[in-house]
């Protein structure tokens, strides 16, 4: 009777595990954020050039060093070139089934979400517009958001973007489309946070300037519902001196290598909800420094942990 009892226990909980193995995280997990530089499967009129094998390859390297349980993505190209990506991942060991891929007005890039968890609910914001010196103007790559259920007790909504680059464009000026399209995210995070004050939101990926600028500002917002900014920073040994009161430390987090200016920015971002923020694990954020991070991208990823209990 005992024996037949315990084996009964045992089956009952074996048989959860083994069908829903997303459902049974450890105490934390990860989230990564990375712009994958044209990861394109076909060549388009604007972007020639098709990701190299060995750009590719060193794309795998940095997003496995990182071991995301969550990765979101900006510059990927078509379905096809996203789900090579994840299934190239799943091939070296990492296996993220889940996937979400969101366009906007630009028909070469767009931004997608891979994820260990599965997904609750999808919200791809495709159609956000604005008006610009009387001319409308669409977001250009949308913005991906999702609800991830981490486990029976935990879920958190994850929303990625990519902002106007500054590169000039004939149409406007590019700091005001960035400025507009930063609003207009804005807006989503203001609706969700109206809706559930203490919600757990990660907005991250590319704003395209740095954290001063008036759009990247705009997206963190202020008052109650302003995101934290995790700051991630290259793990190199350096203290985190702070030279001057308000300032911030002097570690090394630029993301981005701009080629017209010859220039190193942090204009890559995980922004927290005060909700979130609580679960945040600060030692476990950080910039990935790895050998010849160039050859795959103009990006260098970024990663921020967080526990799986609310507080």
């Amino acid at each position: 009777m005992w024996c037949d009892f315990s084996f009964r226990r045992l089956i009952a909980w074996l048989v959860p595990a083994l069908l829903c193995p997303a459902l049974n995280a450890a105490d934390s997990f990860r989230v990564v954020s990375y712009n994958v530089e044209n990861y394109l499967e076909q060549p388009t009129e604007s972007r020639p050039h098709l990701k190299s094998t060995e750009a590719k390859s060193k794309v795998r390297e940095s997003i496995q060093a990182l071991k995301p349980d969550v990765l979101a993505l900006q510059e990927i190209g078509s379905t096809n070139a996203l789900l090579e990506l994840r299934d190239s991942l799943k091939a070296s060991g990492l296996d993220l089934p889940y996937w979400e891929l969101v366009t906007g007005s630009d028909t070469n890039i767009h931004v997608a979400v891979l994820s260990r968890f599965p997904f609750t609910a999808r919200r791809p914001h495709t159609k956000e517009s604005f008006l610009l010196s009387g001319r409308r103007f669409r977001v250009s790559r949308g913005f991906a958001e999702v609800d991830i259920k981490v486990g029976a007790n935990y879920s958190f909504t994850l929303i990625t973007a990519h902002l106007k680059s500054k590169r000039p464009v004939p149409e406007a000026d590019e700091a005001d489309l960035r400025l507009r399209e930063a609003r207009a995210l804005r807006e989503i995070i203001d609706a969700d946070l109206a809706s559930n004050p203490n919600a757990n939101l990660i907005v991250l990926g590319d704003p395209n300037d740095t954290v001063d600028s008036d759009s990247t500002r705009a997206v963190i917002g202020r008052g109650k519902g302003k995101l934290v900014d995790t700051r991630p920073a290259e793990r190199n040994g350096v203290h985190a001196v702070r030279p001057r009161s308000g300032s911030a430390p002097r570690t090394i987090t630029w993301t981005h290598y701009y080629g017209i200016e010859d220039s190193y920015s942090r204009i890559d971002y995980i922004l927290l909800s005060p909700g979130m923020a609580r679960e945040w694990l600060a030692n476990e954020t950080y910039v990935l420094a790895i050998s010849d991070w160039g050859v795959g991208s103009d990006h260098r990823p970024i990663v921020a942990a967080f526990n799986t209990v609310n507080k």
